[in-house]
């Protein structure tokens, strides 16, 4: 499904930005970009502040299509305004992490509108992390709002749920 979608985002002129929590899921994919001979850079931990510093430039004045991006290595200190579509192949529990990632194609000098993508296969973990992602959010808004927190706590039975 990913690179479908990543297939006709290209075939319809947009650049992507392509985040996962593992360095090895990016390999895979970009195994599979490489075989679909759809042009991509690619970002992780490993990569060096003056190359990274270059393909960020680059990305953003030429015509590869794909940036994939480790998720910790790409949640800080990269504007990447060329891209339009943002798409996390894997979530990670701390939803805040997934935003400062999505946030480097929303800067300043964005003229396009972002879409942003999250693959979650059904019945799995991913899914459950999804939903506890959800529901960390609403305790954040109900604590940062002022309201009470009486009803937004994960009793027992839940917090098994999520892990089981």
């Amino acid at each position: 499904m990913c690179i479908d979608l990543i297939k006709n985002a290209v075939e319809n002129g947009h650049k992507i930005l392509l985040f996962s929590q593992f360095t090895s899921m990016l390999e895979n994919l970009q195994k599979r970009l490489a075989k679909e001979k759809i042009s991509f850079y690619t970002l992780t931990g490993a990569t060096k502040k003056e190359k990274r510093a270059q393909m960020v430039e680059q990305f953003n004045q030429d015509d590869v299509s794909v940036f994939c991006i480790s998720l910790k290595a790409g949640g800080t200190g990269l504007n990447l305004t060329s891209a339009d579509i943002v798409i996390h192949y894997d979530p990670w529990w701390n939803v805040a992490v997934q935003n400062q990632a999505t946030d480097r194609a929303h800067r300043i000098g964005q003229k396009s509108v972002v879409n942003v993508y999250k693959l979650i296969t059904k019945g799995t973990i991913e899914e459950k992390i999804v939903n506890l992602q959800e529901r960390k959010q609403q305790l954040a808004d109900k604590v940062l709002g002022g309201e009470g927190i009486g009803n937004a706590s994960f009793n027992k039975e839940e917090l098994l749920e999520l892990l089981g």
